[in-house]
């Protein structure tokens, strides 16, 4: 199996950028999750509020970002010198937050009071260590450094939507940061760690989805085929621990390299049992 598709996602739940190839550091990809939208009271947003966040444009420049909406112009978000306490999930972390200008035209184009915080050098943040088994540095990720998911998987998953009437989806509106070519559907669920150009992946935990993935990746519309059903009805965990519907899984690096398309996965590790899913009804 090989290296299909690399992502990474500069603004937490904006637009991604591929790429042909990456560094792998302790925090997953360089570049990946380094800022995110925040409210008033520092709290994060995301899509699953806010589903224009789709169309959010992102591009790396000046030691910050080139932000433009369809229509609505473009801005550039430098950090400036003030920072704020904000919150991922469970997570507090110290960041900078963005020039005046660059808020209020974010504010603008969102309707509401918003901020963009910057995940930089005084920021510190831990992937859960009961996952892990050891401290790792993740940046503005839901939690753990690097998302990867399979083509077999979700050729499996379109093949149970299309067989119920519910359409295709693509692997965009799992927006992960590593895609391997597969042949056999759901082979993640048993590995325990790959090893990519000389890199250890540990699977630490597989990823629960939510309606994020029922919205266009571009236009963040919901009246677009959705794979909830599909996922409850093959993909719902039995244990207890990660409830809800799973489709790829989290990686924790053991290593730093550089990895690029078409590079070969090796499974380095199984697990005695496959992840456990609840039977069909």
């Amino acid at each position: 199996m090989q290296i299909r598709q690399l992502n990474i996602y500069p603004v937490k739940s904006a637009r991604g950028i591929s790429l042909p190839e990456s560094i792998i550091s302790a925090e997953g990809l360089p570049g990946d999750r380094r800022a995110m939208i925040v409210d008033a009271a520092g709290q994060f947003i995301t899509q699953r509020e806010m589903p224009a966040l789709a169309t959010l444009n992102v591009a790396p420049e000046q030691g910050g970002y080139r932000l433009s909406m369809e229509g609505k112009g473009e801005v550039l978000a430098l950090p400036s010198s003030a920072r704020l306490d904000v919150t991922v999930w469970k997570s507090s972390v110290n960041a900078a937050v963005a020039i005046d200008e660059a808020n209020a035209v974010l504010s603008n184009w969102l309707g509401q009071e918003m901020k963009l915080a910057f995940f930089d050098g005084q920021s510190k943040r831990l992937a859960n260590v009961e996952w892990t088994g050891e401290e790792t540095p993740v940046t503005f990720a839901d939690g753990y450094q690097i998302l990867v998911a399979t083509t077999a998987s979700l050729e499996a998953l379109n093949a149970e939507m299309t067989a119920n009437g519910e359409g295709s989806v693509g692997m965009e509106r799992f927006r992960p940061n590593i895609v391997l070519d597969t042949d056999e559907p759901w082979a993640e669920d048993r590995w325990a760690a790959i090893d990519i150009n000389g890199i250890r992946f540990d699977l630490v935990k597989p990823c629960t989805r939510c309606i994020m993935t029922t919205q266009d990746q571009m236009t963040g519309s919901r009246d677009v085929p959705s794979p909830m059903k599909a996922m409850g009805r093959i993909r719902m965990s039995a244990d207890r621990r990660v409830p809800g519907v799973l489709f790829g899984w989290n990686l924790t690096p053991r290593g730093e390299g550089l990895v690029r398309l078409g590079n070969v996965a090796k499974v380095v590790e199984w697990r005695h049992e496959a992840w456990p899913l609840k039977r069909r009804g």
